[in-house]
């Protein structure tokens, strides 16, 4: 939590959603950043906390620590019982994970990522085809690091231990899902720092093909030549965003929106946790948008919940969202060391 606040005292009423929607503290969770839900637990990576957290589903959801003393442990993801963890260089896993809350043994999957801290954490969802996709970041606001180890989403076989690139040119994804139907990868993109307030735009991108390339550091946005590298390679060669988002809102975690209970306009729409802009003139982000979708296309982007940042002064940043069997949104909060629920009350 932000020293010095319960639960409780946190400016929930500065929050600002959509008629008919509501939003709650579901659990006090340090640094939170990664949800993912078990049968009776959702657990919860963290970054600075260097721990995951197993928070019980049933009320008084106090989390208890599963395993700590990790580099960045930001990514969870669970397969078959086993719960995946990131730090860094390593993915971890630890076996029948709600079987042994108090006793959890930690393996090592693979140690070949790399160490480097810049752009090191890592969100880590498992995709249809059963590999745990695993994203590593540019080392460097803009340079053109080797392709074959930055900038790329991977699909690591955590059997095997063998990893397949599936997307290259992506800065510092925070944040994939699969559209439902499809079984397409969509993915947030951290645009560039140091061109101004307003350039380049954070991206929603989606993948159809294993291996295409969405143009870092070539091109932002898919217009904007970067000044240092955009000579070498043309804006023509690489896969555009579905849609631009803000400039510098730093779009971590999303999802698509599976439940039944929101409105029939949010069925299907991406949900994008703005975590907020570090450097910008004015702060930008700070806030959970929505995309929605037709026929595959992006036709808005607008906020959802908004409110976190106020007269320049943030007691909030959002880091992930996540769908619940019930239709509502938690929303995870590393800053104020929270995990929200969004529920909808009104009419359909």
């Amino acid at each position: 939590m932000i020293p010095g606040l319960a639960a409780a005292a946190l400016p929930l009423d500065r929050l600002r959603l959509p008629p008919g929607f509501s939003i709650e503290v579901f659990a006090e969770v340090p640094n939170a950043r990664q949800m993912a839900l078990g049968t009776r637990h959702l657990f919860v990576g963290s970054m600075r906390a260097g721990k995951v957290y197993a928070v019980p589903l049933a009320a008084p959801r106090k989390p208890a620590v599963l395993v700590e003393g990790l580099n960045m442990p930001v990514g969870v993801a669970l397969r078959d019982g086993d719960l995946y963890v990131s730090a860094v260089n390593r993915i971890l896993r630890v076996p029948d994970v709600e079987r042994n809350l108090g006793r959890a043994r930690i393996e090592v999957v693979t140690d070949a990522y790399p160490r480097d801290i810049h752009h090191g954490w890592k969100f880590i969802a498992f995709g249809p085809d059963g590999r745990l996709y695993v994203p590593v970041g540019a080392p460097c606001n803009i340079c053109d690091p080797d392709p074959d180890r930055y900038a790329v989403i991977t699909a690591l076989d955590t059997k095997t231990g063998r990893v397949e690139t599936v997307a290259r040119g992506v800065r510092n994804s925070v944040g994939f899902d699969w559209q439902p139907g499809t079984n397409t990868l969509w993915f947030t993109d951290n645009g560039r720092d140091w061109l101004g307030d307003d350039a380049p735009p954070d991206e929603l991108n989606r993948l159809t093909q294993t291996g295409q390339h969405f143009g870092y550091p070539y091109c932002h946005g898919g217009t904007i030549a970067d000044p240092e590298f955009g000579r070498k390679r043309r804006c023509a060669e690489f896969v555009p965003p579905v849609q631009n988002l803000g400039a510098h809102v730093a779009a971590l975690g999303m999802r698509f929106y599976t439940g039944a209970t929101f409105p029939a306009r949010y069925r299907g729409a991406v949900f994008i946790a703005e975590h907020g802009s570090w450097n910008r003139s004015s702060k930008s982000g700070y806030r959970v948008s929505v995309v929605r979708l037709e026929q595959g296309r992006a036709v808005s982007y607008e906020p959802f919940v908004q409110g976190w940042s106020d007269n320049e002064s943030a007691w909030g940043r959002p880091a992930d969202v996540l769908v619940m069997p019930d239709g509502s949104l938690l929303v995870s909060d590393d800053m104020a060391g929270a995990i929200y629920r969004v529920r909808y009350g009104g009419s359909r």
